[in-house]
């Protein structure tokens, strides 16, 4: 059985950044060895080396924040859980490196202030939230609409701080090297705040966002590790049982092969979480069964086109068990919905409305704990479609490359993992990888000001297409 919170927690506190300089010190010398090898099981690491194109953009745009002339953010791509690492690789040696190469002397160490996701530390410990903090992290609440406190504390530092800003336009990961998820309008949003607030305080720095891309590799192709997983998934998701063989592992295990049992594991895992929600919710699921008998009404339907016709529908009855519950509607994107109800878990689970948690009577203390626990059986729903969206033939179909065919196995590993009970599903490594980053030339909000100011229809227009602009940049720098 999935895990779930069992009692009432005291409330997520904002964490303030108190950057100290030898914490970041000690993990760029350690850094090689975070970046060779598996630190914790649930992070596959393995980088054998990392390739940056025209770093010498963010050497002088460093250069320019330490003389008083600009500020900048970074719009980063977040693929999977080795950004941070690979952004530490970025700083500490390609941007110093470069940066001695030109004969500009920047201060020491090369680092940034970041925005990280409050909810990091839940799964991960309250020690993350200490090392985050001395990092140059400030968080934020994803799901609470607007968390000004968050925000209002990115934005100082943006302004005021001595570093730049690193953001993830994208929000969270998608798992997709190829693939940039949905941009969120918050990198555009700072920017022209900074730029405002600069403006008002009369400092003549030019504000600027640098997206940059990044895009992982495996150095040799191992469809046999790779098979290898597939068999391990199969027998877990029990499209074939103990001891006997899915008859596509008799075959070679190439690429033609491994694409087929990716499919094949889709589907089955599709159909099973199908008839979970059909049998155990139908107020939620009533649309399901009419589109599964659609798909197998027609005998030439392929499986990436099951796939693509079914999983909305199922990813809407998941949502919607946790919105109905949370009395929350059933609009906007999937990531709109994923964090609303998110939030409104958290609201049971993390208590700001009660006193100190020990004053609390046993009976208090009894029916906080229950309501806590049936608020975390319900976020597991939103939990499903964050992870069985990875599901996806379309993305497999343009292109079944081995990083592709592995990015999807790896995802639906991480889901099988959640749905056995698994907070943090351990990874298998499938090779060596190798990283690729490319820094695009930098945007300037500062220009855009005068558009953004004009009125609040002119405000929300130029950062949709600031936003445009950064997505378009990020879309570039990905190799297919």
């Amino acid at each position: 059985m999935p895990k779930t919170v069992q009692h009432v927690q005291p409330p997520l506190h904002f964490i303030p950044t108190h950057y100290t300089p030898w914490v970041i010190r000690l993990i760029h010398w350690v850094l090689p060895l975070l970046l060779r090898f598996r630190i914790r099981p649930w992070l596959p690491a393995g980088i054998s080396r990392i390739k940056v194109e025209h770093v010498e953009r963010l050497v002088d745009l460093y250069a320019q924040l330490e003389a008083g002339k600009a500020r900048f953010l970074m719009a980063t791509r977040h693929v999977e859980v080795d950004d941070p690492l690979t952004g530490l690789y970025l700083c500490s040696r390609a941007v110093s490196k470069a940066a001695k190469t030109k004969g500009i002397k920047l201060q020491h160490p090369v680092h940034t202030h970041f925005i990280y996701e409050r909810g990091m530390t839940i799964w991960a410990g309250k020690g993350l939230g200490w090392l985050l903090s001395r990092i140059g992290g400030t968080p934020i609440r994803r799901g609470r609409r607007p968390d000004w406190i968050g925000l209002k504390a990115a934005r100082r530092l943006l302004t005021s701080g001595n570093m730049p800003m690193v953001v993830a336009p994208e929000g969270a990961t998608n798992g997709h090297s190829e693939r940039l998820g949905p941009l969120e309008p918050g990198v555009a949003q700072l920017g022209f705040w900074c730029a405002e607030d600069l403006q008002k305080e009369d400092r003549a720095e030019t504000v600027y966002i640098i997206p940059i891309g990044i895009q992982y590799r495996y150095e040799q192709p191992s469809w046999t590790k790779l098979s290898q997983l597939l068999t391990k998934l199969e027998k877990e998701s029990g499209l074939t049982k103990v001891g006997q063989q899915n008859s596509l592992t008799a075959q070679t295990t190439d690429r033609k092969n491994c694409y087929h049992r990716i499919l094949q594991l889709g589907v089955h895992l599709l159909k099973t979480m199908e008839a979970f929600y059909s049998h155990n919710y139908p107020q939620s699921s009533s649309d399901l069964s009419s589109t599964e008998a659609e798909t197998h009404n027609d005998a030439s339907t392929a499986p990436e086109v099951q796939i693509s016709k079914r999983l909305p529908q199922l990813l809407d009855s998941a949502l919607s068990v946790s919105e109905q519950f949370f009395k929350l509607p059933g609009k906007g994107t999937l990531v709109d919905r994923c964090r609303r109800v998110e939030e409104a878990s958290w609201q049971y689970i993390y208590r700001e409305d009660l006193p100190d948690l020990k004053t609390l009577s046993p009976l208090e203390k009894g029916l906080a704990d229950w309501a806590a626990k049936e608020a975390s059986l319900r976020e597991l729903h939103m939990r499903v479609v964050e992870s069985f969206v990875a599901v996806d033939g379309d993305y497999l179909k343009e292109n079944p490359s081995f990083e592709r065919c592995a990015e999807v196995t790896l995802l639906m590993s991480d889901m099988l993992g959640r749905l056995s009970g698994d907070r943090r599903p351990s990874r298998v490594r499938l090779g060596k990888r190798w990283v690729k980053m490319t820094v695009q030339p930098p945007l300037s909000v500062s220009d855009r000001l005068p558009s953004y100011q004009a009125n609040r229809r002119s405000g929300r227009v130029a950062v949709a297409a600031l936003t445009e602009e950064i997505r378009l940049a990020l879309e570039a720098t990905i190799e297919r």
